[in-house]
């Protein structure tokens, strides 16, 4: 709990769908936690979907045809009610698609009046969601916020590239996606040798950190598609992960 965690996304990579799974996953293994989903311009009917597959979730969203003071506020009420939540003792998760839209959304809302970097972003832009993005913690006096964030990359964009470059290696984790190994229907398609945990082993038992590298050294030969396909395989033998561990030898 506390995490702060990005997934670096190409256009069509299976983030959408990706991001339903860690919904349900939450819901399921930790009932106890607050599960947000923050949508900053999204498409209306991905708000729907949403709101209609997780309905034990809470769905704060402003869709693409809402303007952009919408998406500023949207970010900055949700993040602010999740700080208040923490407060009270609860453990609060948000998934936030994506914190390349609310940066775009916070540079368009500065309308120029400051400096501009290179790639359209105006110096003070980045600022708020900076700030949105660093927010996740585990109090030790009271409850614990994690954040999950997409991160968009390879749209064509200068802007959302310079954004992305903002927010790479400021989170705990980063897990990137790759459009090759999509384009071969492996999902989900994580390049395993780019995704990593930082200070994994205060997150993992000294035997089980042991195995998670004997697992990497092992798929280290072989291309990103062919490495997370043999894990996806070998994963799918076990019904947990500390089970899967168990059974590697060594």
């Amino acid at each position: 709990m506390g995490q702060r965690g990005l997934i670096v996304a190409p256009p069509r990579t299976g983030k959408t769908t990706l991001l339903h799974h860690i919904a349900d996953a939450v819901v399921k293994n930790h009932p106890e936690m607050k599960l947000v989903i923050l949508l900053v311009d999204e498409r209306p009917e991905e708000v729907t979907d949403f709101k209609r597959s997780h309905p034990k979730s809470e769905i704060i969203a402003s869709s693409n045809d809402s303007d952009i003071k919408s998406h500023t506020r949207i970010a900055q009420l949700a993040i602010e009610r999740a700080k208040r939540l923490v407060e009270a003792g609860k453990h609060v998760f948000i998934l936030l698609d994506s914190i390349t839209r609310t940066a775009r959304a916070f540079n368009n809302a500065m309308g120029g009046g400051g400096r501009t970097m290179s790639g359209g972003i105006d110096a003070r832009a980045m600022e708020i969601p900076r700030k949105i993005f660093a927010a996740a913690r585990n109090t030790e006096e009271a409850g614990s916020l994690t954040i999950v964030a997409t991160a968009l990359i390879e749209t064509g964009s200068r802007m959302d590239e310079l954004i992305f470059q903002e927010f790479k290696g400021t989170g705990n984790m980063e897990m990137v996606l790759d459009r090759k190994i999509s384009d071969q229907r492996i999902y989900p398609a994580i390049d395993i040798f780019l995704s990593g945990t930082r200070r994994e082993e205060l997150l993992l038992q000294p035997w089980e950190l042991e195995k998670v590298n004997l697992i990497r050294r092992g798929l280290a030969g072989h291309k990103p598609g062919e490495a997370i396909e043999r894990l996806l395989m070998f994963v799918k033998k076990f019904p947990t992960n500390t089970e899967m561990l168990k059974g590697i030898p060594g």
